[in-house]
C-alpha cells in the first residue's frame, strides 16, 4: 500500500481546512465549554454569595486543557481511543505551556492525533497500543514543546498588550480592524485571542473590532434580513456573511470602516479593558460574551489579566456608557451610514447582503 493510501486508510488529513479552520475553531469551543462557562461561573458565584456556583466553576475552569483537546481531536475526526487519550495530553500541554497554554494545546495534540491515528486499529491490541503510543507521544511532545510555545504566545501577546498600551490610539485602530476581519473569515479570533493571552487595553480593542463586525454587518444587511439575520449575526456570528465577501470585497467596507472607528474609542476615550478570559476578546457580541468578559472583568479580573498587572476595580457610569456604546450604538450608527452611502451609489445593491438565516 502507497503512503498515501495508508493516510486516507488512517483518515490521515493534513490540510488548511482541517487544522487551520476545523480544529482551531474547535479549540475555541472547548474553552468555551470550559474556561469561559466557568468563569462566568465563579463571578456569578462571588456577586450573588453562591457558594456552589465557585466550586462547580473552579471544577469547569480546571478542566480546561482536556476540554480543548477533546474538541480538536473531534474535529480532527480521532480515533475513539485517540479521542479519549486526549484528556491527558491536552492537560499536559496546557499545565506545561503556562499562560500560552491554549497554542501549546493546539500544536501539541495535532501531532498526538497525528500519532494516535497512524496506529489505530493496526494491531490486535488496539485498546492498549493506541491509547500507549498517543500519550507518551503527546506528553513527551507537551514536555519538549510547550514551555517553549507557551513562551513565544505570551511574548507575542504581551508586546501587543504593551503596543496597546503606548500607542493606544494606532493599536487601537489596528488589533480593532484585524481581530474583526479574523472574526468574520473562517477563523477563530477567539482562539487566537486566547492563544495569545489578549486582555487589557488590547483585549478592549479586539473587542471593539469583533463588535464591529458582527453589529455591524447585522445593521447593515437588515433589508435584506430583517429581524432574523439581525438576531442570527448580531448575536450569533458575522461568518454567515463569508459567501457574498468572496464574491462581492466590497460589501466589508462598512464593518471595517466601524471597526476602524470603535477601536480607538474604546482604547482611547473610554479606556476600555477586557481582563475576563483572553478568549471573550476574540467573541464580540455572539452571546453576548465579549461584554459579560468586560463585565467579569471588572469584577474578578483573569488569571491571564492579574499576571499583566490588571486588578479589580469598580466601574462607573461612564464605564458602562462606554462598554453600551462600543458593543452596540457605534458599530450600528457608523455600518449604517456606511452602508446606506454605498447603497445611494450602488456599490452595495439589494441581495448583495442577503443570507439564510
Amino acid at each position: 500500500m502507497s503512503i498515501s493510501g495508508f493516510m486516507k486508510k488512517q483518515g490521515i488529513e493534513i490540510t488548511w481546512q482541517r487544522i487551520g479552520l476545523d480544529a482551531l475553531g474547535a479549540m475555541a469551543h472547548g474553552l468555551f465549554a470550559s474556561l469561559l462557562i466557568g468563569t462566568i461561573m465563579n463571578t456569578l458565584g462571588t456577586q450573588l454569595s453562591i457558594p456552589i456556583l465557585n466550586r462547580v466553576g473552579g471544577f469547569a475552569t480546571s478542566g480546561v486543557g482536556a476540554a480543548m483537546a477533546v474538541s480538536i481531536g473531534y474535529a480532527m475526526k480521532a480515533p475513539p481511543f485517540v479521542l479519549y487519550s486526549l484528556v491527558a495530553v491536552g492537560q499536559a500541554a496546557n499545565s506545561l505551556g503556562g499562560s500560552g497554554g491554549p497554542l501549546a494545546v493546539f500544536v501539541v495534540v495535532l501531532i498526538a492525533v497525528f500519532a494516535g491515528k497512524l496506529v489505530s486499529k493496526t494491531t490486535p491490541i488496539d485498546l492498549i497500543v493506541t491509547p500507549f503510543v498517543t500519550i507518551v507521544v503527546g506528553v513527551g511532545a507537551s514536555i519538549i514543546l510547550a514551555p517553549p510555545i507557551g513562551q513565544f504566545a505570551s511574548a507575542f501577546g504581551y508586546a501587543i498588550m504593551w503596543a496597546t498600551d503606548m500607542q493606544p490610539f494606532l493599536m487601537g485602530i489596528l488589533v480593532s480592524a484585524i481581530v474583526g476581519v479574523v472574526l468574520t473569515l473562517p477563523i477563530s479570533s477567539a482562539a487566537v485571542c486566547a492563544a495569545l493571552g489578549l486582555v487589557g487595553l488590547a483585549g478592549g480593542a479586539a473587542l471593539a473590532g469583533c463588535c464591529a463586525h458582527m453589529v455591524g454587518f447585522a445593521v447593515a444587511s437588515y433589508r435584506e434580513n430583517k429581524v432574523g439575520g439581525l438576531l442570527a449575526q448580531g448575536i450569533g456570528t458575522s461568518m454567515l456573511q463569508v459567501p457574498n465577501l468572496m464574491k462581492k470585497p466590497i460589501l466589508w467596507i462598512p464593518a471595517v470602516i466601524a471597526s476602524i472607528v470603535n477601536g480607538p474609542v474604546a482604547t482611547v476615550l473610554f479606556k476600555i479593558k477586557q481582563n475576563g478570559p483572553p478568549i471573550s476578546s476574540g467573541m464580540g457580541t455572539s452571546g453576548m460574551v465579549g461584554p459579560l468578559g468586560v463585565i467579569s472583568g471588572w469584577l474578578a479580573p483573569s488569571e491571564a489579566a492579574l499576571a499583566s498587572g490588571e486588578i479589580a476595580m469598580s466601574a462607573t457610569a461612564m464605564d458602562w456608557l462606554g462598554l453600551v456604546l462600543v458593543a452596540v450604538v457605534i458599530p450600528a450608527v457608523v455600518a449604517l451610514i456606511v452602508s446606506e452611502f454605498m447603497r445611494n451609489r450602488g456599490w452595495i445593491k439589494f441581495g448583495d447582503l442577503e443570507i439564510d438565516c
